[in-house]
């Protein structure tokens, strides 16, 4: 017994030994995979909404001033049927609601306004095909109705519910209808005894499925 004992003892401080050293590691694992085929997004009126200008005197001073509702189209082109959505990046920032709306950047430090996207209407490879969002990076989809506005946090996609449950659809070809709507913030606390820029800008990123 005397000479088993720091046998047993020696085994012990291997075993510890050898998991403190797994613990200090760490796998990295890099995954991917390349699509044969690339889709091209395009936006009617070269993508720019322009207000113009507006006399400061037209815009309300305790509540939201509306500019206008102005409706491109968007189109998609991939060289073979693909599975794609849509993410909306917003590049000024300052939205007031950073979730479902985009920013008009600060005038003296306060947020100028934000402006809205509603997708609709798609048709895809000259077919009636429905508007899908995902809240969850595309784990799941529901569909989108008419007049919803596509939250900046949520992936926007192509599909039908033909296996059950909503779903994309691979598209080759597919059109809808971009509707942009831009609103100011009240203006009793802005300065606006000089010109504003309305200055908006987003990027629609085409992600592979």
């Amino acid at each position: 017994m005397k000479t088993r004992l720091p046998l047993l003892s020696s085994a012990l401080l291997l075993a510890m030994s050898s998991s403190t050293f797994a613990a200090s590691s760490v796998d990295l694992t890099v995954k991917g995979l390349i699509t044969p085929s690339a889709c091209s997004p395009s936006l009617s009126s070269g993508g720019i909404v322009d207000h113009g200008k507006v006399a400061a005197k037209d815009l309300k001073l305790d509540h939201w001033t509306l500019l206008g509702n102005h409706m491109l189209q968007l189109t998609i082109n991939c060289e073979a049927a693909t599975l794609l959505a849509l993410k909306g990046i917003d590049n000024i920032g300052n939205a007031f609601d950073p979730r479902n709306s985009y920013g008009l950047d600060l005038v003296g430090g306060k947020k100028l306004g934000e402006y809205l996207l509603v997708l609709s209407n798609p048709s895809a490879d000259d077919a009636a095909i429905s508007m899908i969002e995902s809240a969850n990076n595309g784990l799941t989809w529901q569909e989108s109705f008419p007049g919803d506005v596509w939250p900046i946090t949520s992936l926007a996609s192509f599909g039908d519910r033909s296996s059950g449950r909503w779903a994309p659809t691979p598209v080759k070809q597919v059109t809808a209808d971009l509707l942009v709507q831009t609103l100011i913030a009240p203006t009793a606390n802005m300065d606006l005894t000089t010109e504003v820029a309305i200055n908006g800008s987003a990027t629609l990123e085409v992600k592979y499925l």
